[in-house]
């Protein structure tokens, strides 16, 4: 007879993920690390100062958060350290040293963890702090330097009707041109996004389906689509901030109505708007669609009735 307590069962599933927060937090930072090297290469050591004020802010803001409403610390799950990045990735090389500190405690604070912390954010944090910059500190947001020298970004350069100023499509894929401390070296996000998508820590849905519409979208309306996902922040935000778990749908045909949608609201935003860049409006917006893409996307549980919106839209067919 088996000795009392030797024993459990608990409901299923029982099957052992294959990651976990913190391996797939890793992952991102792993991949994340080359972008972060040619930066520093590219606009200088400031970036590392950015860099790590962001990190640092971001984490100390969870820790104290944390501490003050009794939660348990989470900051070793490594998500905080992921959000730092990516807000460091979406500022200039240029901005003040108080900005990213700023920014990073907005995104922990007032977009993660008032709703509840990681998993409960409705929209993504880092994008979220970037858009409070851009719209508090627009023109800090919006000053872009290389070698000591203010320049303007190709996306600037096309809307205005420069074309003759664009870096040829060479030195946009490579990133040897003017825009934010992540978003210029398009090899490397590639790299690093097959790279989640070879770990299967992200699908190839969302990057696919949001990079395609903005490739054949700027060509329908008259534009290089080659350009349009050659420069600007389109490939880091489809590769590692469209794709967050929390605020993307759950399965794929949601994901790829997701991709569609980042990709026609970039396209309108750049060739109609009066702003450069849309990537970040674009995403945030589609993040707020999700609980709705998801109702309506997710499959039916077998046994289960339909929603009352397709038993009323039967009954009107019928």
């Amino acid at each position: 007879m088996a000795k009392e307590g030797i024993l459990s069962a608990s409901t299923s599933p029982h099957q052992r993920a294959a990651h976990s927060t913190a391996s797939i937090m890793r992952d991102v930072i792993f991949a994340m690390i080359p972008i972060l090297i040619f930066s520093v290469l590219y606009f200088g050591w400031r970036v590392l100062l950015i860099t790590g004020l962001s990190v640092a802010s971001a984490v100390l803001s969870e820790w104290i958060w944390q501490k003050l409403t009794k939660q348990k610390v989470t900051i070793s799950d490594w998500s905080a350290v992921v959000t730092g990045m990516l807000l460091a990735f979406n500022l200039p090389a240029s901005v003040p040293w108080w900005m990213p500190i700023i920014g990073s405690a907005f995104a922990i604070i007032i977009v993660k963890q008032i709703f509840g912390g990681i998993g409960q954010n409705f929209m993504n944090p880092a994008l979220a702090a970037r858009c409070f910059l851009l719209v508090a500190w627009s023109s800090a947001m919006v000053t872009f330097q290389v070698d000591g020298v203010t320049v303007a970004t190709p996306l600037a350069y096309l809307q205005s009707g420069e074309e003759s100023m664009v870096p040829s499509y060479l030195g946009c894929f490579l990133g040897v041109i003017p825009g934010c401390l992540g978003e210029t070296s398009k090899l490397l996000i590639l790299l690093g996004g097959l790279y989640l998508i070879w770990r299967k820590v992200i699908s190839f849905v969302i990057p696919l389906s949001y990079i395609g519409t903005v490739f054949v979208l700027s060509y329908v309306l008259g534009g290089d689509g080659l350009y349009q996902i050659l420069t600007g922040g389109l490939m880091l935000g489809a590769f590692f901030m469209a794709t967050d778990y929390t605020t993307s749908p759950m399965n794929a045909k949601g994901q790829c109505i997701m991709g569609i949608g980042c990709g026609i609201l970039t396209v309108l935003i750049r060739f109609y708007g009066g702003y450069p860049e849309g990537v970040s409006f674009s995403i945030l917006l589609m993040n707020i669609c999700v609980p709705l893409i998801d109702r309506f996307t997710m499959p039916r549980v077998f046994g289960t009735e339909k929603s009352s919106f397709f038993k009323k839209k039967e009954e009107k067919q019928s």
